[in-house]
């Protein structure tokens, strides 16, 4: 096994302090969003050898990914494993299916699009499903309402934009209707102008002032997204949306084609190996909410909540619906002194760990680690059963 370093992300919606206190490094006033933990091109950790993970895993895939991981993802590690930490809520955003991921993928790269290119939708083709766990309370908004619970919250607003979506809704309460509402929001052909958001705006302020709003929540959600993005229809689109609080150790998995947006918190996110996001609005990035709206699902549907399972007494598991990806969070609290590993823990594959707390010795027949908070460790299919002492917790990503 290897240490393995972190590649940084500093987006404009970042936490200056989350991130460098996670990794116990120096703050420097830049916005730190997210920490990846992987092997994707576009970012790739660098093992302790001084040879990033995508290119060792090139020279040796059967080693490190082992033959069954191979067959089934080819010669490329399938889980991207990320700390998130966002200070300003993130983009209204979709990711898209692997049928679609790769048939727009590959029309980009005929038609000759770097994979820089700004002009570009798919870095890669692959889908990009994605489960976050919560390390500390974690808002965010998935998923649409059912038409009529939306409708509810659209009424008494009285404003033009928000009568014209209630009225979609009641003669067609369905998902037909949500569709034919969230597309007067965001097509591009149908964009309502930023006074007629900022009018929908003022009217859930003076409704949650005033008291007796049926979402109250919605309310102050929707006055957050537009001191952050005044005149974005995505602001309004919150009022379509479940709101979902998550606290420390809860987990929500975000299938593709799931509309969301994450608002405040720190979290892990793991995730298929994929940078593809389409986004609708509250960004200042690329948004192509036309090609969004040909992957988004607008069935009404509770977030997914992922309760954790207990796998032995030190490990819980938290098993998403998807082959790409699972991860486990193990607790030690052995007796001082006592520091050798002598927890089995569950797994098999390319395995990803990260320190959350503490201090502990992690071993394989091939070696041994010390992994503290803030640190990570790739550890190769081919180095077998993993075992763990010391105090303390670290998570573990894998392939089911």
């Amino acid at each position: 096994m290897w240490e393995l370093d972190s590649r940084l992300q500093h987006y404009a919606w970042g936490s200056p302090s989350a991130i460098p206190e996670f990794l116990g490094r120096p703050a420097d006033g830049a916005p730190w969003a997210e920490a990846w933990f992987g092997a994707h091109p576009l970012a790739p950790s660098a093992l302790s050898t001084g040879v990033d993970l995508d290119r060792a895993i090139s020279a040796d895939p059967h080693r490190l990914l082992g033959d069954g991981v191979r067959r089934a993802f080819g010669d490329r590690l399938p889980y991207l494993l990320k700390v998130i930490a966002p200070e300003t809520p993130l983009s209204l955003q979709v990711h898209p299916s692997r049928e679609h991921a790769a048939e727009s993928f590959a029309a980009e790269t005929a038609a000759g699009l770097a994979l820089d290119s700004p002009l570009r939708n798919y870095r890669d083709d692959n889908h990009k499903p994605e489960m976050l766990v919560a390390l500390t309370d974690f808002t965010a908004l998935c998923g649409f309402r059912t038409p009529r619970r939306a409708a509810g919250i659209l009424e008494g607003l009285d404003t033009d934009l928000t009568d014209r979506l209630h009225h979609l809704l009641v003669t067609n309460p369905t998902a037909h209707g949500m569709r034919a509402a969230f597309r007067t929001l965001v097509a591009t052909s149908m964009r309502p102008a930023p006074e007629a958001v900022a009018a929908v705006v003022e009217a859930c302020r003076v409704r949650h002032a005033a008291g007796g709003s049926p979402s109250p929540r919605i309310d102050r959600t929707v006055a957050l997204l537009a001191d952050h993005h005044p005149g974005d229809p995505g602001v309004v689109a919150a009022l379509l949306l479940n709101p979902v609080t998550l606290r420390a150790g809860e987990a929500l998995f975000v299938p593709a084609g799931t509309l969301h947006a994450y608002l405040h918190g720190v979290g892990l996110e793991i995730m298929a190996a994929s940078d593809n996001v389409l986004r609708a609005g509250l960004t200042g990035k690329k948004v192509d909410a036309d090609e969004m709206l040909q992957c988004v699902s607008v069935a009404a549907a509770p977030p997914l909540r992922v309760a954790p399972e207990r796998q032995n007494p030190t490990t819980v598991a938290y098993y998403a619906p998807v082959d790409d990806f699972e991860l486990s969070l193990t607790r030690l609290q052995d007796p001082p002194g006592t520091f050798r590993g002598r927890h089995p823990i569950p797994g098999t594959g390319p395995r990803t760990l990260l320190g959350l707390e503490g201090e502990m010795l992690v071993e394989t027949d091939a070696g041994r680690h010390v992994l503290g908070a803030g640190r990570a460790l790739f550890v190769p299919a081919a180095d077998g059963p993993l075992r763990a002492g010391g105090t303390g917790a670290f998570v573990q990503a894998s392939v089911p």
